[in-house]
């Protein structure tokens, strides 16, 4: 099995497991879980998100790296997975929100970055994972509780996965172009 494959799958795998860790996440980590509502975490100075978001920057980085291993046909597959996988286990309050934000958010999040990726890996991931994490928030925070109170939070959560999984898309393409290794 080649090098594109074993990541792409690896980055697959990666993927699909946030999902059901981010749904964890909201229900039972955080500095604060008040009764009927997520779990929150500080994001920022004075910035408090539900902590799910770490996962869900995390989610929007694997997504473009199982494209960039598998291909176009195998990130859709993943969306298309992840957002029936976020249906079956979201709290039943959450079924909604959660898989619809997963599904229009990681779908724009691959119209961003699949015209970018070949030219500039890593202002691609950038852009794409900051226009998905904007339309991810917007579309949980309003469906699933009818305010953008959070709105800053979950943005600046979600960015600072992001922004710490830049150097490591930095690596593996130094590496692909050391090795001659192509995305797909």
């Amino acid at each position: 099995m080649n090098v594109n494959r074993k990541e792409g799958i690896a980055y697959f795998v990666a993927f699909i497991v946030t999902i059901p860790f981010a749904n964890w996440m909201i229900g039972n980590v955080g500095t604060v879980c008040p009764p009927n509502s997520p779990c929150l975490i500080p994001v920022g100075p004075g910035l408090m998100a539900p902590s799910g978001v770490l996962m869900i920057g995390l989610a929007l980085v694997l997504r473009d790296l199982v494209q960039r291993r598998l291909g176009k046909k195998w990130a859709l597959i993943a969306i298309a997975c992840g957002a029936v996988l976020s249906a079956l286990i979201a709290p039943p309050a959450l079924v909604v929100a959660s898989s619809a934000a997963f599904l229009i958010s990681e779908l724009v999040d691959f119209a961003v970055y699949t015209p970018l990726q070949e030219r500039r890996l890593i202002l691609a991931v950038f852009l794409s994972g900051i226009a998905g994490l904007v339309i991810d928030s917007l579309v949980f925070l309003q469906l699933a509780f009818g305010s953008l109170d959070f709105l800053t939070g979950q943005i600046v959560g979600k960015g600072w996965m992001i922004v710490l999984a830049l150097p490591i898309i930095w690596f593996i393409r130094q590496r692909d172009q050391r090795l001659g290794i192509h995305a797909v």
